[in-house]
């Protein structure tokens, strides 16, 4: 069963959105969280300054970096890092887990429920954990090892 996404935010709901997590709503952190919220989608850093910039080429690689981390600092979307490569920025901040498709390059969640883990390693004294992110990577049966 997939995971059930809001409706996408029309431009008035994303700048109370960003209100809400205590983020100045500008023209380019609305433009950026626009597409982050219109699609919900795992979306790459460069995806993302290609499609607001497809719209409008007024944003800069920087800029799009910067609100990335804003958003991440205030909890607003999720990094998914599937290799030192390859990151993801997931506006669904619900707990979940992620198929990582090697031959496409696509990311899909996995519901948290569908997923059972048996235990954790003893942490390290003083220390709580925070999150699990599991990524299941899988590629076509036919396709040799990459």
């Amino acid at each position: 069963m997939p995971i059930r996404m809001p409706a996408p935010l029309q431009r008035g709901e994303i700048a109370d959105l960003l209100r809400e997590h205590g983020i100045a709503p500008t023209h380019q952190r609305i433009e950026i969280a626009g597409v982050l919220f219109s699609r919900h989608e795992h979306l790459s850093a460069d995806h993302l300054l290609a499609s607001v910039n497809a719209r409008y080429s007024e944003v800069s690689k920087a800029t799009v970096y910067n609100t990335l981390r804003l958003f991440l600092e205030k909890k607003l979307i999720r990094e998914v890092i599937v290799d030192p490569s390859r990151v993801f920025y997931d506006p669904n901040t619900a707990p979940h887990h992620h198929f990582y498709n090697m031959a496409s390059g696509e990311l899909t969640d996995i519901r948290d429920d569908n997923l059972q883990l048996a235990g954790l390693p003893a942490l390290p004294e003083g220390m709580m954990a925070d999150s699990i992110d599991v990524i299941v990577r899988i590629r076509p049966r036919e396709l040799a090892p990459l």
